[in-house]
């Protein structure tokens, strides 16, 4: 044997790496809701496994559970499922990063007043600038007095659905 026919195959630790980020992904698979795992492109066989698991109350044989579904996907072709879940994945940071971006134009806005709206109005032309400076002020005065933030939580609303029509109409 030469050196070359030992550098062909994986090290034990890759082959371990591999197996421990099958055991995770399966388990991530798992923690689906169940509407989107019955989109997901899952084999009949794992299927059963996962909603095996997903009757295992016990710490111990959940763990055990999610050996199995490991050793399952070894056996089969992941990659479809491993670019369902990648998507996935990024639709989550999209969703993350638009909630962010609503977030800091709510805080923008309560901060600034006029000018922010101004702004906004200048992006989302759709915008109601009365309605805004209404929801705007009231926040600020809830602020100020240390009130709940229902009018900084109603002004998110009316972003998120201005974003939403934005959106809608750019298709």
């Amino acid at each position: 044997m030469t050196d070359d026919s030992f550098d062909e195959r994986p090290s034990k630790s890759e082959r371990k790496r591999q197996m421990h980020a099958l055991q995770a992904l399966g388990q991530e698979v798992a923690s689906l809701p169940k509407g989107e795992l019955s989109q997901m492109p899952v084999p009949d066989e794992l299927q059963e496994a996962i909603a095996t698991a997903r009757r295992i109350r016990s710490r111990e044989a959940l763990r055990r559970q999610y050996q199995y579904i490991g050793k399952l996907m070894r056996k089969l072709d992941t990659s479809e499922l491993e670019e369902a879940m990648a998507t996935r994945r990024e639709e989550n940071r999209q969703l993350d990063r638009s909630f962010h971006e609503l977030e800091a134009w709510r805080d923008r806005l309560i901060a600034e007043g006029m000018p922010a709206i101004d702004a906004l109005k200048a992006e989302l032309p759709a915008a109601d600038r009365q309605k805004l400076r209404q929801l705007t002020t009231r926040a600020q005065q809830e602020n100020q007095r240390g009130q709940p933030p229902t009018s900084a939580r109603a002004l998110f609303r009316y972003l998120r659905e201005l974003k939403e029509e934005d959106l809608r109409s750019s298709w």
